[in-house]
């Protein structure tokens, strides 16, 4: 037998190796990508906080997902929605995931279906940030919002936002929040006071350092790690006390 006879063998077993392993470099090269693109935080409770599942007739409609397909939406979403964790976007989010609970049970909350108003104007206390957390799990928007299709704004955001500056607040309170389904005319109001949750004693003297820009390296993670603390309270307690639940009539 020549030696051309006895590598082709050699050279078709190889080949046909490296044809089988061709799908498994793409799963390890693929996930290996995806991973670096992934946003790396420094705390883990962002991921591990329960998550806020809704269905989105618009999606649908639009071939975003099919009927079966639900949005997932984590506290990580809206700490790069906002740009950062604090007590104002903890708040904002739990507060809208007990008004879901409340107002659609044991059924999968409609995205698109949910009006809310937001106690006291825009610019007072931290409803502005707050209301966009919302905004962005629920698809209630404000003005600004999609106006849907045709005459009637089908399947429309616009306006299920709104602001009501008449209406008084309890001081101390961090927020007040009226959810409504569209469909059943249901209501929930959840009020939120962050200053039930506990707060670090060493924050007080570390945040003037860390805003100024005097704090030490050592100084400023740890106002930042006090902070966290504070905002996975928020997140991961039982709302007695942090958030109020009542169901107007």
């Amino acid at each position: 037998m020549s030696k051309t006879h006895s590598i082709t063998p050699k050279i078709k077993q190889f080949f046909f190796c490296f044809v089988m392993l061709i799908p498994l470099f793409k799963v390890l090269y693929c996930n290996s990508a995806f991973a670096e693109g992934q946003t790396k935080f420094s705390q883990d409770f962002f991921n591990t906080a329960e998550p806020i599942t809704l269905k989105d007739p618009l999606a649908v409609l639009l071939g975003a997902m099919d009927n079966e397909g639900v949005f997932v939406f984590t506290y990580a979403d809206a700490v790069k929605f906002a740009g950062h964790s604090c007590p104002a976007v903890a708040g904002a989010y739990k507060s809208t995931q007990l008004a879901l609970k409340k107002l659609y049970g044991n059924e999968t909350p409609v995205r698109g279906n949910i009006h809310v108003t937001v106690m006291g104007s825009i610019d007072s206390n931290v409803n502005g940030p707050v209301s966009q957390i919302v905004t962005m799990i629920t698809g209630a928007a404000a003005d600004s919002g999609f106006k849907g299709f045709g005459p009637a704004g089908k399947y429309g955001r616009y306006n299920l936002m709104s602001f009501a500056p008449e209406q008084k607040t309890v001081p101390q309170t961090t927020c007040t929040l009226l959810f409504q389904r569209q469909d059943t005319g249901k209501k929930v109001e959840i009020t939120y006071n962050a200053a039930i949750a506990h707060s670090d004693e060493r924050m007080e003297k570390l945040m003037p350092l860390a805003l100024s820009g005097k704090a030490t390296e050592e100084q400023a993670k740890l106002f930042g790690n006090l902070m966290q603390e504070r905002v996975k309270i928020i997140l991961l307690q039982p709302p007695e006390g942090t958030f109020a639940i009542r169901e107007p009539q």
